[in-house]
């Protein structure tokens, strides 16, 4: 016997479906009737009528239920990822020549000349870049070296290694070994211990800065290096015994004394401590500008006495506002922007500075006084954290000197990034709002203004040697161009982009790589130039993935790995070095196995260099990356990076060669003209 409950849930469940419309008497014309449409339908399960589950049932229930659709999301995602991947051209893949195991980990490298200066744990070791023969090791720290550079100055090579605590030192680098000049901040007090932040050297090592950072002040300390009593005291040792130390004898190891597979043996260091080199000069101490303030000048005559050398004209500093003003200017600021300002706000960051070695040029001019040879830095320029501008300071001085800035550029916006480029010639100042700014030192006047698309930010700017496009290949010009530049800037949201500004043309900027969307692994880094090859750049993604790209095209010409048992531990931030005279680059390489030993003495880690010019695809390249100045003037496709006098000059040339041919031309009818009426008299007489 049932209920008339048990009843209608029988009918329940033999109607799988209901009607998602009122019930309604049809009319009786068949035309009239709706549509059946399976939307007007709500599909139902007949078990879901009949009561439900109680608790904790219920709950694990919605627990399953949502495992399994968050599954099936996954599943979906990694099925649409493998039909893209499948679906993409992947590039050449080429593996590493040679392989250089360390017993220890490298944190730095850097390269000049012929060497590779890799720092890891007590000190630095230094390399053949060709072999990857260990030539020479230096371990006398307690800490690990972080950061190292290395500037050439020749034949001899200036060495800058920086240690966990922050200390710098100088070293000096010949064929007759490695000579410690000076501990930059190394002070016996471990209290009043300052710590290196960072380290720029000037092209040709004449003059050396170092950022500085202690007691809650930052500031910037300025030396002069005097490489050519350096010279002289190495080729003549007894100029520059230092007397409290022992007179040793030691042994200078040659290349072919250590190889490659027996890196682990004790080499013998060829460090001249018996030697000491002159120290550099400090020449100057540099501070962040103080925040702008009410005016103490009771008078606007002493404001313009301030600046009659025009020294620091433009900084702000100079000015005539009373602190009612700025009060007043403060409050109005926080009555408008309330809702932006009420919430917790993170501590100040400390000042950093960013600062360049610039040439003597139009814009950096040397004083009428001063004699210096060619080649040598005058001016120091620098900016710092949230300033909109960019200071100027004359190298030719001395520590008595007052450090006031001798030019101040004014930015309409703080400066987040600066960068010079390798021959000192052009400056590129990117500001926190997307603009940036390039400038043609030597010439002497700013190439163009250019903006980067909406919402992007500068993360980095990377010079590219100037190259011209010819019969559809990359080729750099035999002789220097003038006012000619191109810059490769990869933006916060991963998006590349390339500048190029040419005299006074307007500067343009093309997308290279887009935001990434769909793949985040994806998602560009790091940005270096390869000199060696023309229009060429390593691009580092964040999925350990290294690729060499075509910015001319833009496309990717092939892609670099290290072998399958080594990885990029932290792909974000690689370890690598490119050479700027060979077509090679260094990258480090960690074995995930041995990263998680607990004992160290098993830890392997392993420099990888890749020959580009080993590689099939890129030995055109490299072989034919550079055309001759007579085929630049002979050719009208190089018509536009000629100089203007040649220019000037082939057009001269080209109206003078038409002019002749067309008198030529005229000559040659007049005389055939003259011809016909001779015959025509001749004619007329016979």
């Amino acid at each position: 016997m049932s209920s008339p409950g048990g009843s209608q849930v029988r009918k329940m469940r033999f109607s799988s479906f209901v009607r998602k419309v009122l019930l309604e008497v049809p009319s009786p014309t068949e035309q009239d009737w709706p549509q059946d449409d399976e939307k007007d339908f709500a599909f139902k399960d007949s078990e879901q009528e009949l009561e439900s589950l109680p608790q904790p049932y219920r709950m694990i229930n919605k627990m399953v239920n949502l495992l399994f659709d968050q599954a099936w999301e996954v599943i979906m995602k990694r099925d649409a990822l493998r039909e893209a991947e499948h679906s993409r051209v992947q590039p050449t893949i080429y593996l590493p020549l040679v392989e250089s195991k360390l017993n220890k980990m490298p944190n730095c490298m850097a390269v000049s000349q012929d060497y590779v200066f890799i720092g890891g744990a007590k000190g630095f070791s230094i390399y053949n870049l060709y072999d990857a023969k260990r030539l020479y090791i230096w371990e006398k720290l307690k800490v690990d070296v972080t950061s190292i550079w290395a500037a050439d100055l020749g034949s001899e090579i200036l060495i800058a290694p920086v240690d966990e605590t922050g200390i710098a030192r100088l070293f000096y680098f010949c064929k007759d070994g490695l000579f410690l000049i000076k501990a930059i901040n190394e002070v016996d007090d471990t209290s009043k211990q300052t710590t290196c932040l960072k380290t720029e050297i000037s092209h040709g090592g004449d003059f050396a800065a170092f950022l500085l950072q202690g007691a809650g002040e930052i500031w910037l300390d300025v030396y002069r290096l005097p490489k050519e009593s350096w010279l002289k005291e190495v080729e003549h040792p007894q100029l520059a015994i230092n007397p409290k130390k022992k007179v040793r004898q030691l042994q200078l190891n040659t290349p072919d004394s250590v190889t490659s597979d027996n890196l682990e043996m004790d080499i013998n260091i060829c460090f001249r401590g018996d030697i000491k080199l002159s120290l550099p000069v400090h020449i100057m101490k540099i501070k962040p500008p103080k925040p702008v303030t009410g005016t103490t000048f009771k008078s606007p005559l002493e404001v313009f006495a301030k600046i009659e050398d025009c020294y620091g004209l433009g900084s702000g500093q100079n000015h005539f506002i009373k602190d009612t003003q700025w009060e007043q200017q403060e409050a109005i600021f926080k009555a408008l922007f309330k809702k932006y300002l009420d919430g917790e706000w993170g501590e100040e960051r400390l000042s950093m500075a960013t600062f360049h070695f610039l040439l003597p040029g139009r814009v950096t001019t040397m004083p009428a006084d001063v004699k210096s040879p060619s080649g040598v830095a005058c001016v120091l320029g620098i900016h710092w954290t949230g300033n909109h501008n960019f200071f100027l300071y004359s190298l030719n001085r001395t520590l008595k000197d007052k450090a006031d800035p001798e030019g101040v550029w004014p930015c309409a916006a703080p400066i987040a990034v600066s960068q010079l480029s390798c021959c000192c010639s052009y400056l590129v100042l990117a500001c926190e709002d997307g603009v940036l700014t390039l400038w043609d030192l030597a010439e002497g006047f700013p190439l163009g203004v250019v903006a980067l698309p909406k919402g992007c930010s500068c993360q980095s700017v990377r010079f590219l040697k100037y190259y011209l496009v010819h019969q559809g290949q990359n080729v750099y010009p035999e002789g220097p161009l003038k006012s000619h530049m191109k810059c490769v800037v990869l933006c916060t949201d991963s998006s590349v982009h390339l500048v190029t500004a040419r005299g006074t043309q307007e500067p343009t900027i093309s997308v290279l790589v887009e935001r990434p969307v769909k793949y985040l692994d994806e998602a560009i880094c790091a940005v270096a130039p390869v000199p060696a090859l023309p229009g060429m750049v390593l691009t580092f993604s964040r999925n350990g993935s290294v690729q060499l790209m075509d910015v001319a095209k833009p496309q990717i010409i092939c892609a670099f790995a290290p072998p399958r048992t080594y990885h990029l531990t932290v792909p974000w931030t690689p370890v690598f070095v490119v050479s700027l005279h060979r077509p090679c680059f260094l990258l480090r390489g960690d074995h995930p196995d041995e990263i998680e030993s607990d004992d160290a003495k098993d830890i392997q880690n392993s420099i990888f260099c890749f020959n580009l010019e080993a590689y099939p695809l890129l030995e055109n390249i490299c072989n034919l990356c550079t055309v001759p100045q007579t085929d630049m003037t002979d050719s009208m496709a190089f018509a536009q990076v000629l100089p203007l006098e040649k220019r000037c000059e082939n057009f001269l040339q080209e109206r003078f060669q038409k002019l002749e041919k067309k008198v030529k031309e005229q000559e040659h009818w007049t005389r055939l003209h003259r011809y016909s009426l001779f015959l025509q008299r001749e004619t007329s007489r016979k």
